[in-house]
């Protein structure tokens, strides 16, 4: 049975264009989602996120399941879950 840490989330890496990586909480990554996702018209979303009422909808689906949001041309943000404590 695989260890209930392997599924963890609390703490993610996040790379943006033109900025050093940086380390986030689970609710610091969804609060620059949020603004993220505030940004962008309702068009430029993607279809799967598009079903949800509210931008913390938006944004808590992206956490639990991608890595990445298509912000524009030549531009990204990514975020990944990581450990920091063994």
């Amino acid at each position: 049975m695989p260890n209930p840490l392997m599924y963890q989330q609390d703490n993610f890496v996040v790379l943006e264009t033109n900025q050093p990586e940086q380390f986030m909480t689970a609710s610091e990554l969804l609060e620059k989602l949020k603004i993220v996702l505030g940004k962008l018209s309702f068009e430029d979303l993607p279809p799967d996120l598009q079903k949800f009422a509210t931008v913390e909808a938006q944004a808590q689906s992206l956490i639990d399941s991608s890595c990445e949001l298509d912000i524009g041309p030549g531009q990204y943000l990514q975020w990944y879950a990581v450990r920091l404590e063994k």
